[in-house]
């Protein structure tokens, strides 16, 4: 049309249209090629990535004694090569050159793109020498945290602790200015929340259940029978079993025992889950599996063309949270699921449950009970421990809590909030991993992650006709399967808020539906 305008002729319409055709499509090659080159160097940091993982699975699973130093430099040596390729100048230029708005809208690319941007923003902000100080510091730090559990004396950890709040300090002031010295960790496990965020969702959740649980503890329950001794072998076989029948694919991922439970992910085909096994909390094997187990059918469910990308995890922390508390919670703690697995459970335990009825297991199962460990607490409880650590963290970093007396100040809060005060520091301020790992933010997710799993559930209710009567009858596929579409083949291409939307019609997290589902579960009981 403009060659007709400006009164050119046929021939030379055609032969300036030929070479604009020509030139498109050797743009077009050029940012395929362009595109080509960022997808490999991205693949190579997922792959050295995954090596790392696999360096940190191996020390909290098999690791000598004696191999902790020699681990440390590994870690340190690796992070620090992750971290150079990450910030590197070649991906940098190529990040700028391509355009995000270049790709369709709802398209791969264009999400790969904008994520791509974001974390290079924000690692080209950390000097390669705090990189490297965090990796080797809390590498040791975990060593320290595993014989401070062994010696029952939060002391002989606490100075690693300092020293990791400090480095955490320094990573925060990087970002400055924010509105808390929170904000940036945060952002690390839950893109674009804030402290201020929380504490609006957090303050009235805070009051709901601290008001439920006064009304529930008081409750009297029969379940002195879960207090015997139960086979540790046998807990595990009977928990390998459920997962498996959950969807878990075992080629793609083993189940190991670890001293804190964890999943880790080294690629689409290589997930793994680990759990913990107590003689007298039978059920807590088996719940410790199933929320692993809620992680990796998110992570083995992602669509594979997302594989070797950042796109190829969770869309953020408290989306995978939500997997693993709705099938721990949702799921595994409901009438349904036991009406279909407690004959197996009793038969491997008959001693203990031959003469105890179903509807009596149930209740027992999901008794209130403030207590000391927050892996161990029920669904009324959890998410009380959650806040404690938040207010203990945000303590840390803001400096109005030393980390020498950290403990002092966690058993205060578990009178506070619990009425409980921890027998020793076990199983106190030392009983979590988290912050030997430097892992600090990642803590609200799990409340979060308890909010989005009920919201979650609630959609998976409103689609599945008659959800609960195929849990009961063993047919967990009809869950799975609902969860692949809405959830997990999507990986991180969506913003959290944006991936919540189109499963439940809503982008901010909406704590009244979780109070509702816990309110209606007990008010059954």
């Amino acid at each position: 049309p403009a060659c007709r305008e400006g009164g050119m002729a046929t021939g030379e319409r055609c032969e300036i249209g030929m070479k604009i055709d020509r030139k498109c499509k050797r743009m077009e090659e050029v940012m395929e090629k362009r595109f080509a080159e960022l997808k490999a160097l991205v693949a190579e940091i997922h792959d050295l990535k995954a090596a790392l993982a696999l360096l940190e699975w191996d020390q909290q699973v098999y690791l000598p004694a004696g191999a902790e130093n020699g681990r440390a430099a590994q870690i340190e040596t690796l992070s620090g090569v992750i971290h150079a390729k990450s910030t590197a100048a070649k991906l940098g230029k190529l990040i700028e050159t391509l355009e995000p708005a270049d790709y369709p809208e709802d398209s791969t690319e264009r999400a790969l793109l904008t994520r791509l941007r974001r974390d290079f923003a924000k690692k080209n902000k950390v000097p390669a020498k705090l990189v490297s100080q965090l990796a080797r510091t809390t590498a040791e730090a975990h060593a320290a945290w595993v014989r401070a559990r062994q010696a029952a004396d939060y002391t002989l950890f606490a100075p690693h602790l300092a020293r990791i709040v400090e480095l955490k300090r320094r990573y925060a002031e990087l970002f400055a200015p924010s509105a808390s010295i929170y904000d940036p960790l945060l952002d690390d496990y839950e893109p674009g929340m804030t402290a201020a965020e929380l504490d609006r969702i957090f303050e009235p959740l805070r009051r709901e259940q601290a008001g439920l649980v006064r009304q529930l503890a008081d409750r009297p329950a029969d379940d002195a029978f879960l207090h015997w001794k139960f086979n540790g072998a046998s807990q595990l076989a009977f928990s390998r079993e459920v997962v498996k029948k959950l969807g878990y694919d075992f080629r793609r991922g083993r189940l190991d025992l670890t001293v804190h439970p964890f999943t880790t992910s080294f690629g689409l085909s290589d997930v793994r889950i680990t759990t913990a096994v107590h003689a007298e909390l039978p059920v807590s094997c088996l719940l410790s599996t199933v929320h692993e187990c809620g992680h990796a059918l998110y992570e083995q469910g992602i669509d594979p063309a997302l594989d070797r990308t950042p796109l190829a995890e969770g869309a953020s922390y408290a989306f995978h949270e939500s997997q693993s508390r709705l099938w721990e919670n949702q799921v595994a703690r409901s009438l349904p699921f036991w009406r279909f697995f407690y004959p197996a459970f009793q038969k491997r335990f008959p001693k203990q449950l031959g003469e105890v009825p179903l509807e009596r297991f149930y209740r027992a199962v999901n008794r209130v009970v403030p207590s000391e460990i927050r892996t161990e607490a029920d669904e009324a409880t959890y998410n009380l421990h959650i806040m404690l650590r938040y207010e203990l963290e945000l303590g840390l970093l803001e400096g109005r809590i030393p980390a020498s007396e950290l403990a002092g100040h966690w058993n205060a809060k578990m009178q506070e909030y619990l009425g409980v005060t921890p027998r020793n520091d076990t199983v106190g301020v030392l009983q979590d991993i988290h912050w030997s790992l430097g892992d600090f933010g990642y803590f609200p997710t799990y409340a979060l992650g308890n909010l989005i799993g009920a919201e979650i559930w609630n959609a998976a209710c409103r689609t599945v006709p008659g959800l609960e009567e195929e849990l009961a009858r063993g047919n967990f596929r009809v869950l799975l399967e609902f969860l692949r579409r809405r959830v997990h083949c999507h990986g991180a291409k969506y913003e959290p808020p944006v991936l919540l939307e189109k499963i439940t019609g809503r982008r901010s997290i909406d704590s009244e539906q979780f109070l509702t589902y816990l309110k209606g579960k007990y008010s059954a009981l």
